[in-house]
């Protein structure tokens, strides 16, 4: 059998809680505007999608889906929202017009 000697604890030293803390929140912002734009990215591919095939509009659908994916790559290197915001409100509207 194993001998049973006295259990020693030992304490963290050196661990920054603020750092970590401030990592963990810029990662959870960083999967947030992920989320944000691959969830908008989604919706402009659907619509233009909806636009080509049942308006026939294969145009207006290929323009929406190279300038929806130039708008995600930037919302995802400089973090922003509203350009593909404003995409996805063009997208609706031209889905309105061609339909």
């Amino acid at each position: 059998m194993a001998d049973h000697g006295t259990v020693e604890y030992a304490t963290a030293t050196g661990q920054d809680v603020a750092a970590d803390l401030v990592a963990h929140e810029a990662t959870y912002d960083r999967f947030v505007q992920l989320a944000f734009v691959g969830t908008l990215h989604v919706v402009n591919i659907v619509i233009g999608l909806g636009i080509g095939a049942v308006a026939g509009h294969w145009g207006v659908a290929f323009l929406i889906f190279i300038v929806a994916t130039v708008l995600a790559a930037h919302g995802l290197a400089a973090g922003a929202k509203t350009p593909l915001v404003v995409m996805t409100v063009l997208s609706l509207l031209a889905l309105a017009l061609t339909a």
